[in-house]
């Protein structure tokens, strides 16, 4: 028996007992994410912003496996954002039709959501109005039953058989009615019960699950009260895809008791805003380099290159790198290289290496003598800084697999690393 045919089945409950601690705990880091960006400005917050929807459309799509491209989706959202991009691209209608949808969604996330307007959306996903080399309804709710299956042809499971289409009208306009409204629950709460509500009604033939993730954001925002959007659900979503779909299964056959679901659902948004933070890192640590820098002559290839480390393109500085990455020649690379040494701008990781590498002085001084029990710990599968700031703080940063390896083996040393990543704290 599936969840719709039971009466009354949108009168959901929980066990509030059983989520108090997991919401306190978003509350508290969703709190401390928005302190930490009120030091930026607003262009800051903007490029933000944008590497968060970036991550956001790009892996929502992946989840129903679209595969975008995170250059073209960046390159879309820093143009309609009115944002520098380092590697401008020519995006396709599809991605800017995707991207379009999102911030719409996150932009206006005040005004009431309409039929017209969430139809309009899921045309914007199928612009040729084919899905998978099939021709589908767009632009409309479904008209045909939809049943959610996997497996080869001939051994199909059947995951869920959806709302049958004359239910379609009446069931997504109670859904835009309590959308709408307004009642005395968490918007975390709220954000997991809209995804849930909608992806299980499934109201057009494909597209669902990325409109129901653009709704759980959508209501995020509503909670926030702001258009900025710091963090998403969808990244996290995407790398743990098979317990995603499993604990949505489980609830579409429950008997309308959501306590398991919207507890997982806190607990990955909590991931989210942890992930978020590392971004936050990351920015505030550019601004400060460019602060430092902001005097120092530099040729446009030599911005473009520096940006596209300092926003944690995943590699070694070195001649060869830098040569693929700016397509120039291996002499021209090493000229760029040595001049930004002897500008105080790059330092070599390991001096006198036969294959040098480089890192970026985020910070003149030697930032080792404040932080106390350094260490880099995997945590399944994710490498995170931790250490004690001036003896009292907590720092945990996460940090590329790449530099959590060269730490580990001794060829990053540890002053570059806390200077990567840790910078911002010289701040306060």
């Amino acid at each position: 028996m599936y969840i719709h045919e039971r009466d009354n089945w949108t009168s959901f409950k929980w066990d509030a007992s059983v989520l108090t601690s997991i919401l306190e705990e978003v509350g508290r880091k969703q709190g401390l994410l928005y302190g930490r960006l009120s030091s930026l400005g607003f262009d800051s917050k903007l490029k933000a912003m944008a590497e968060n929807l970036t991550h956001d459309v790009v892996c929502s799509s992946e989840i129903e496996g679209i595969r975008m491209n995170m250059d073209d989706v960046r390159s879309s959202i820093a143009r309609k954002l009115g944002i520098e991009n380092v590697r401008q691209t020519a995006p396709s209608h599809y991605v800017d039709s995707v991207v379009s949808v999102m911030l719409d969604a996150v932009g206006h996330y005040g005004q009431p959501l309409t039929k017209e307007k969430i139809c309009a959306w899921q045309a914007a996903f199928f612009p040729s109005g084919y899905s998978d080399g099939s021709h589908i309804e767009v632009g409309r709710y479904r008209t045909n039953e939809e049943h959610i299956v996997s497996g080869m042809f001939g051994r199909e499971r059947i995951h869920y058989v959806a709302p049958s289409p004359e239910r379609l009208d009446a069931e997504m306009e109670k859904f835009l009615d309590w959308f709408n409204g307004t009642e005395n629950v968490s918007y975390v709460i709220r954000s997991a019960i809209a995804h849930f509500w909608f992806v299980s009604i499934h109201p057009f033939e494909d597209g669902n699950g990325r409109l129901a993730r653009i709704l759980s954001d959508m209501m995020l925002a509503r909670g926030d009260r702001s258009e900025f959007r710091f963090y998403n659900i969808s990244s996290m979503i995407n790398n743990d895809k098979k317990h995603y779909y499993y604990i949505l299964e489980k609830t579409q056959h429950g008997d309308g008791d959501i306590t398991e679901w919207i507890l997982w659902y806190a607990n990955t948004l909590s991931v989210a805003l942890d992930e978020a933070g590392s971004m936050v890192s990351t920015v505030l640590n550019k601004n400060l380099f460019w602060q430092k820098a902001s005097s120092v002559a530099l040729s446009q290839r030599q911005t473009d290159m520096l940006n596209l480390f300092l926003d944690g393109y995943e590699a070694k500085i070195t001649t060869k790198t830098w040569a693929s990455l700016a397509k120039c020649s291996a002499d021209t690379a090493l000229r760029d290289i040595h001049d930004l040494v002897g500008k105080g701008v790059l330092r070599e990781d390991i001096p006198g290496a036969k294959r040098p590498s480089y890192s970026i002085i985020y910070e003149p001084d030697d930032l080792t003598a404040l932080f106390s029990e350094v260490r880099v710990e995997d945590e399944n599968g994710r490498f995170y800084l931790k250490a004690l700031y001036k003896g009292k703080t907590p720092v945990c940063e996460r940090v590329l697999p790449l530099d959590a390896e060269r730490f580990g083996r001794g060829d990053l040393p540890l002053e570059n690393l806390l200077a990567k990543y840790c910078t911002y704290l010289k701040m306060n």
